[in-house]
């Protein structure tokens, strides 16, 4: 029987998890031989399984919601934007067995925007909602895009003042609460919240949106979220989802393991397709 190289997805819960689905159609496409599969870890056993997978002859490991911030603490080594971000979602055998962090949700985010949707960060004015770690692991690769300004804004106006003294020194970037948002415009709004899951929708005021603003929304579903159908209502120019951003940042991580890059666009199509069977 052929031996294939073994990567999985751990989280609590996991069930839901399209990467690897993902992952194997990477795998089909580039002709590469592995097995990937999603794993749901118990709270607080997070290093002791990941330790357990990589001395079993593992290669890598994408984490996801509770465990990024173990996968940070568990890493021997970390990428630059991963230190920023102070979180890893992709974990990497090394040659030597040591253990290499990275965070691939912000390039994934940048490449679905940029790439995919032909959306303009240069120059443009962003609004971030949630100060959380989704805003954590995006913010360093958009401001490196140089947008004109990109203010977080979040319930507690604290932790938005919190979270972009870390990034302060890479651009423009202020942060401010939801009530702090009237009167302000933006060219695009990107939603980090899980507002979206609960059917909820952050407090916004309305003609936020300049005549040409785009809204995205980092999470997706078979519907568009309610986040999406207020942007709609706002008459965006163009809204999105974040399955683009889940596809990009895998093929992101993809390429770190297996040093090759899958073309993602008929992967986001099935994936697409398999959210409305």
């Amino acid at each position: 029987m052929e031996n294939k190289d073994q990567y999985a997805v751990y989280g609590n819960p996991v069930k839901h998890s399209k990467s690897p689905q993902i992952h194997a159609a990477f795998a089909e496409q580039t002709g590469q031989k592995l097995n990937y599969r999603a794993h749901k870890v118990e709270l607080e056993r997070f290093a002791e399984v990941a330790s357990q997978f990589f001395s079993h002859g593992g290669k890598g490991l994408n984490i996801t919601a509770p465990f990024k911030l173990d996968a940070f603490k568990f890493a021997d080594q970390l990428s630059g934007r991963a230190r920023r971000a102070g979180a890893v979602n992709t974990l990497a055998l090394q040659e030597d067995g040591s253990i290499y962090g990275d965070n691939t949700d912000g390039v994934g985010l940048v490449r679905d925007i940029h790439d995919n949707l032909g959306w303009e960060l240069n120059g443009r004015r962003i609004l971030v909602l949630g100060a959380g770690g989704a805003a954590r692991g995006i913010l360093g690769p958009v401001l490196k895009q140089k947008p004109a300004h990109v203010l977080v804004a979040n319930r507690t106006v604290e932790k938005a003042q919190n979270l972009v003294k870390l990034f302060d020194a890479m651009g423009d970037v202020s942060g401010c609460s939801y009530e702090g948002l009237i009167g302000t415009q933006f060219d695009l709004i990107i939603n980090g919240t899980s507002a979206s899951m609960t059917g909820d929708l952050p407090p916004l005021p309305h003609h936020i949106l300049s005549n040409d603003g785009c809204a995205y929304d980092m999470m997706y579903g078979p519907k568009p979220t309610p986040f999406m159908r207020w942007a709609a209502a706002e008459a965006a120019w163009a809204v999105s989802d974040g399955l683009g951003m889940l596809v990009e940042q895998a093929a992101e991580s993809f390429c770190i393991w297996r040093g090759v890059r899958p073309d993602t666009k008929p992967v986001v199509e099935l994936i697409r397709q398999s959210l409305s069977a």
